[in-house]
């Protein structure tokens, strides 16, 4: 498969649509012990785990695939983590793991599937409330996680209790313990060049063994045309680098407590600290008040380590005990400069990461990410240059809110709510996606864009939904989002499909219930829909493959109404071939064409269109029988 123009292209030269899923949800966590973040017995013991059997146990592998494929999926985000392949310590890979990978992989080829490879990671590690990194990166650098709770240093669901308040998991971005790991990751040439691990600049000791791992997975998987390439790191964050003021509420996610850079950084230092405490209203963030932190005194620092932010001067203590900010602009400034993350930091290590898995992989695409929300960086001559560029967008006022409203919604990029009819509340969702494909445009050229997650939480507003079996709200918000998608024409991958979602723990992780596929709904196991979730949204037809190039796509669900067009290409012979999933047209369906010839397949749920050679637009409409 090839990178043609602005998208991929198959072996015949048509246009693919990429239209898929991540897989899956629970691979953040380790298979044995269970894993599952609500669950603390064992937790600390990192270097002891197993993550074969995630995503699934290969002899269900054929089961997943196969009704994946049933619905429509062409392409899977297939989620590794570091820790998966890593965790007995640096150097020591799991070769079980690894091998089980490889068979995974292969499975999905079989199936017609092309993969994405993620190198996922939420907020560094579980150790920091998240999943990604092995245990020992944190303890490398001398931290403690036995102690990250009483000293505020991270929220972790093992650690918190039984319900993590929902979202709450995103602040730990900005807490201690991960937003020194990312600093340290990224800049601690920069910014903390007194760090050593064994000797070893700390920046290179992370940046070599994160790469050298998922080098593993990609010298197994180089010889499979399927795997399109890699993710350079899932979310990746600035940390600490580039903040402007160390004494302020950090970013624009504020639930429950959150020290300023400097309260966390006293806090991990065994000095109590009072913190503004926030909660979620109905108009966005509000204060509620403060809580006092870490009265036992404790240290997130292993015993015998100097907080690494107090060592290199950035604060300290005054004459009365409270903490003084020394460098305010340590993180901002670099020799005088202005520093962003993007451009100084991820840039030359997404640079890094492409010729290493070049090295053992060839022609394999890099898939560029960068913070939530955010473009990629300007790539220049001498820049890697088989990339892709891989945003993540989200409904947010329903994934953060657990509300969903037609009438209401969130702009992310300008940081406001938007109130109106759908119609509006599209276009703005359609406007919030074209941002990611022009910014792709203007810093990295014409490169493929594929929407690497999008999706919804399928408890909302509560679990009520699994008693009545109910699910249209969701399905009404995830409409929304493929709309929005279908406007731009984006090659997509919805979060997620977790093949041991349960009713009572969703996916298994930080109380996150988004997968479209659940076993408390599996009512009929030999129904290959039994047990989707939101399938009246998210199993729809797209153009598979198209002989020339897309212009408009648009479905709606609600009259089952399907139009696409596209400027042919004469020089595919192949035809044009449109999924057209019998869940949406049991009875079958009226075609209608400006011109050529078509053919439906109803068992391989295909539509082939050729083309006549007159015109240069070519127009398909699907619909129900009586619908024209």
């Amino acid at each position: 498969m090839d990178a043609g123009g602005s998208g991929f292209k198959d072996a015949e030269g048509r246009a693919l649509m990429l239209r898929g899923v991540n897989l899956g949800g629970s691979s953040k966590v380790p298979l044995r012990p269970n894993g599952a973040t609500h669950l603390r017995e064992g937790f600390f013991d990192h270097r002891q785990c197993s993550f074969v059997g995630r995503p699934f146990p290969l002899e269900e592998a054929d089961e997943h695939l196969g009704r994946l494929r049933a619905w429509g999926f062409n392409f899977l985000r297939l989620l590794v983590t570091w820790e998966a392949i890593e965790h007995e310590g640096p150097g020591r890979y799991d070769e079980a793991y690894l091998d089980y990978l490889r068979r995974v992989a292969e499975k999905a080829g079989e199936h017609g599937f092309y993969l994405l490879i993620d190198p996922h990671q939420d907020v560094w590690s579980r150790f920091t409330g998240g999943d990604g990194a092995p245990g020992w990166t944190l303890e490398a650098v001398g931290l403690d996680p036995t102690r990250f709770a009483v000293t505020g240093a991270a929220i972790v669901h093992a650690t918190y209790g039984d319900r993590l308040p929902a979202m709450i998991w995103p602040t730990n971005g900005t807490k201690l313990a991960a937003a020194t790991m990312f600093t340290l990751f990224f800049a601690g040439n920069d910014l903390a060049p007194r760090t050593m691990v064994d000797g070893e600049p700390v920046q290179e000791f992370l940046q070599r063994h994160y790469i050298a791992s998922i080098q593993q997975v990609a010298s197994r998987l180089r010889g499979s045309r399927h795997v399109l390439g890699y993710d350079t790191m899932n979310e990746p964050l600035a940390g600490y680098i580039g903040c402007t003021d160390l004494t302020a509420p950090p970013g624009r996610l504020t639930l429950g407590p959150c020290p300023t850079p400097l309260q966390a950084m006293a806090l991990g230092d065994g000095t109590p600290q009072a913190i503004a405490s926030w909660r979620l209203g109905r108009l966005g963030f509000r204060r509620e008040g403060t809580v006092r932190l870490n009265e036992e005194r404790q240290r997130a620092w292993r015993a015998g380590s100097e907080c690494v932010w107090r060592q290199h001067g950035v604060w300290d203590l005054d004459a009365a005990g409270a903490p003084r900010l020394l460098r305010p602009h340590h993180f901002r400034r670099v020799e005088g400069r202005e520093v962003e993350f993007g451009q100084d930091y991820y840039r030359p290590f997404a640079n890094r990461f492409a010729a290493a898995i070049e090295a053992v992989h060839p022609r394999a695409v890099i898939f560029l990410e960068t913070e939530p929300g955010a473009l990629p960086p300007r790539w220049g001559p001498g820049d890697a240059g088989n990339v892709a560029f891989a945003p993540h967008w989200y409904d947010v006022s329903v994934l953060v809110a657990r509300r969903y409203s037609p009438f209401l919604a969130v702009d992310i990029h300008r940081g406001r709510v938007v109130a109106g009819l759908p119609a509006k509340i599209r276009r703005s969702f359609a406007e919030q996606l074209a941002f990611f494909r022009q910014g792709a445009r203007e810093r990295l050229g014409d490169v493929p864009v594929v929407l690497g997650e999008f999706g919804v939480p399928f408890d909302l507003p509560d679990k009520r939904v699994y008693r009545t079996g109910d699910l249209r709200v969701p399905e009404r918000a995830l409409d929304r989002s493929f709309q929005a998608i279908e406007a731009n024409l984006l090659d997509s991958s919805l979060w997620n499909y977790t093949p041991d979602n349960t009713n009572e723990r969703g996916d298994q992780w930080n109380g996150e219930d988004l997968s479209i596929f659940s076993r408390d709904q599996q009512a009929h196991p030999a129904d290959p829909y039994s047990g989707g979730r939101g399938l009246a949204a998210a199993v729809r037809p797209y153009p598979r493959a198209t002989a020339g190039k897309p212009q408009r796509l648009r479905f709606n669900p609600g009259n089952r109404r399907f139009e696409f067009a596209f400027v042919s290409d004469p020089e595919v012979a192949a035809p044009t071939e449109i999924f057209v999933p019998n869940l949406q047209y049991p009875e079958g369906y009226r075609v209608e064409v400006t011109d050529g010839a078509w053919e439906s397949d109803r068992d391989a749920q295909l539509l082939r269109y050729w083309p006549a050679g007159a015109r240069r637009e070519h127009t398909v409409r699907i619909g129900p029988r009586a619908a024209f």
